[in-house]
């Protein structure tokens, strides 16, 4: 009887270990459980508690995983603050859409130069993608999604002569 008892706790117990989920903890507060399937450089796949589909969310919105069944952390992404137009220089530009995944959506930002510029292609590159962060900046975002890149040179949509830059994206927050 003794020994049945026993064996009956142990399995329990060692159910309760396996079955324990992993706790992804995001930078806006939110607690995901499920188990992680895999960490790849800038996106984690993780299946829900009791389904069997495969979810991924960009790394800039978790802040952490707790692993379940070793309790081992592991911190991801440190939380970026901006509060305003003077944090211009921590915005991040991002170019994939995956790494955007569990952010939320700000507004759309253009940086631009002034139509006639003489700067070289560098420099006037440089003041756009400054401008388009400090609109981001302003919204209170840390990221932006690259949507448009274009430098025109001399071209007919800049008769005057010299460079323009033009960046546009989308910014996003936790």
């Amino acid at each position: 009887m003794k020994k049945s008892i026993l064996l009956l706790l142990l399995l329990m117990t060692s159910s309760l270990i396996f079955a324990q989920s992993d706790k992804i903890f995001k930078h806006n507060g939110e607690t995901v459980n499920g188990k992680v399937v895999r960490l790849d450089e800038y996106v984690i796949v993780f299946k829900y508690d009791g389904e069997d589909a495969e979810n991924s969310i960009g790394k800039y919105a978790i802040e952490k995983i707790v692993y379940g069944k070793s309790g081992r952390v592991e911190e991801v992404s440190e939380k970026i603050d901006v509060n305003s137009e003077n944090d211009w220089e921590k915005v991040v530009i991002l170019e994939e859409k995956s790494y955007i995944a569990g952010l939320k959506k700000g507004g759309e930002v253009r940086g631009k130069t002034a139509l006639i510029n003489f700067q070289t292609g560098n420099t006037g590159d440089k003041k756009a993608e400054k401008k388009l962060k400090m609109e981001a900046a302003k919204l209170g975002c840390p990221f932006i999604l690259l949507t448009s890149d274009k430098t025109t040179v001399g071209d007919s949509s800049n008769a005057m002569g010299g460079t323009q830059a033009i960046k546009k994206g989308v910014a996003y927050k936790y």
